[in-house]
């Protein structure tokens, strides 16, 4: 049977030059907090990786937090900016990855927060200008969090256009990168965020490590209290063997970016031009069959079938050695459709079948040809 693997927005294949690094890391049993040898050993691998990654963000070393991936640094940045760094208001939609959605949901309710959605248009794209009126709603020190790249249908948010609405209105702007570090080029001083996370898994890395990105005297503290490590503000030992993958992971990628987005894009197009070929009644759902307004590592398409006949789709699929998504791998065991797409699409809509077909360099035009001929059988059967 065929293996095909279009679910990397949920996770990617690991380098085999990250597992590589990473057995070298399992012999270096040091705690990094430790003073002897040993220690410093690992101490000092872990501060190389946070200059490593400072560099190619343009940021300093001390903002490069590890964390165990994207939900917690989403996480300590939303509800830390609350505690720490007097925010009263967050600005958000309802789009965004429930790490974010949930949480600022739960400020809301425990009295912390006043809570406001920016509007949507049909495709899932801020209003900009509504944004703007959010932000001369009150004086009240507001947080604004907004994903870069939306991770069900591949939207880009202008996020050079937010940091500016942002610092002008002396607002904080956290964002959701964790489906943007890794295949987009950021600066941090030439796009004035304050706050990212990042997932090292979504790049070809391993599971349980991430970081975020807290800006210098941002006044966030930390939200798991215990030792000193990561400059204070996250304790508890440091994965040492995942931090030293997340490293090679976040290296191999920018060093690659270029010719890897080239070939990952060709994928997306060949994708969209081969199933409008095969199944011409095929829509994108936000703007992921523009790959000029989305990400070039995703679709999200809605195919023609009845909704009796839709709920056998992924089984059929997954039968077929294709693996795919409905929406975030995060609500996989929800019995609820994507939150996303109940925001952006009509009842009728909605009743029609979604999937998200992922790709990373390891996917070849040969299984984009295998899947859309399953699809194609298994709609006119």
């Amino acid at each position: 049977m065929n293996k095909v693997y279009l679910d990397n927005a949920a996770t990617t294949q690991i380098r085999e030059n990250v597992i590589a690094k990473m057995y070298e890391a399992l012999v270096i049993y040091g705690n990094p907090s430790s003073t002897h040898s040993f220690g410093r050993t690992a101490k000092t691998s872990i501060e190389s990786a946070r200059k490593t990654i400072a560099k190619y963000l343009n940021a300093h070393p001390s903002e490069i937090i590890f964390t165990s991936g994207g939900t917690e640094a989403d996480n300590m940045i939303l509800r830390c900016s609350v505690k720490d760094a007097g925010v009263a208001t967050i600005i958000t939609s309802k789009i965004e990855h429930h790490a974010v959605t949930h949480t600022v949901e739960e400020l809301e309710k425990n009295g912390h927060i006043k809570l406001h959605y920016v509007q949507l248009d049909n495709y899932g794209n801020a209003d900009l200008e509504h944004l703007k009126e959010l932000l001369t709603i009150d004086d009240s020190k507001k947080l604004v969090s907004l994903m870069h790249i939306n991770n069900e249908i591949g939207n880009k948010l202008e996020v050079d256009v937010v940091a500016k609405l942002c610092k002008e209105h002396n607002a904080l702007f956290h964002s959701d990168t964790v489906q943007s570090i890794g295949h987009y080029e950021w600066d941090v001083e030439k796009t004035p965020i304050d706050f990212m996370a990042a997932a090292a898994h979504k790049f070809h890395g391993p599971k349980g490590v991430g970081f975020a990105y807290i800006r210098k005297n941002s006044g966030v503290g930390c939200m798991i209290s215990g030792g000193s490590q990561e400059r204070g503000l996250r304790a508890g030992t440091e994965s040492f063997h995942n931090i030293v993958g997340l490293e090679e992971a976040f290296v191999s990628a920018y060093d690659n970016l270029s010719t890897e987005r080239d070939y990952v894009l060709g994928l997306k197009k060949y994708f969209i031009e081969s199933a409008k070929k095969a199944i011409p009644e095929v829509k994108y759902n936000g703007h992921s069959g523009d790959v000029e307004k989305s990400t070039y590592t995703l679709v999200n398409v809605r195919l023609p079938l009845d909704s009796q006949k839709s709920l056998m789709l992924l089984f059929h699929l997954d039968i077929k050695g294709i693996a795919c998504s409905k929406g975030s791998a995060c609500q996989s065991g929800s019995t609820k459709g994507s939150h996303v797409l109940t925001e952006i699409l009509s009842d009728e809509e909605l009743d029609s079948p979604s999937l998200r077909f992922s790709f990373s360099k390891y996917n070849t035009k040969d299984e984009i040809d295998y899947t859309i001929k399953v699809l194609k059988e298994f709609i006119e059967s």
